[in-house]
């Protein structure tokens, strides 16, 4: 069963940042499917006038975040690893990698919230202490 959801996406880098998260909020869809739960919903960037598909894939231990159109990359986390992938942007591309040290992920009645902290690397070079967090609500009708 898919329901419409408000998606509320909050990012902080803890050295670039300093306690100034990055929100967005965005409508989507969500359904679970074999015990995973899935988040679809589309961002704009406002500076290349460009759309990106998003798809938010969390099942026990591991999220997913695949993002295909503008921007392209798909960020595997898992906790106490560290996985590599490529962003590809209008801009070129950047080898990333992100070391997680913790995924939290709390289901109520038409809510989901999910935490990711995480390490981040481009090109070998550590960048930032990260920190995702995203609520799901199911929209009233």
């Amino acid at each position: 069963m898919k329901k419409d959801v408000l998606v509320s996406i909050s990012g902080l880098q803890y050295e670039v940042d300093k306690d100034e998260p990055i929100e967005v909020i965005s409508v989507g869809q969500y359904y679970n499917k074999n015990g995973k739960h899935y988040i679809c919903y589309d961002e704009i960037l406002e500076e290349s006038d460009g759309v990106t598909s998003c798809t938010v894939k969390a099942a026990p231990g591991q999220i997913d975040i695949i993002k295909k159109g503008a921007n392209n990359v798909h960020m595997v986390f898992e906790t106490g690893k560290k996985n590599t992938t490529y962003y590809n942007t209008p801009y070129g591309d950047l080898q990333i990698g992100v070391y997680t040290a913790k995924i939290q992920v709390n289901e109520e009645e038409d809510k989901l919230s999910l935490q990711i902290n995480y390490g981040l690397d481009i090109n070998y070079a550590f960048v930032a202490d990260c920190q995702i967090q995203m609520k799901i609500t199911s929209r009233k009708q």
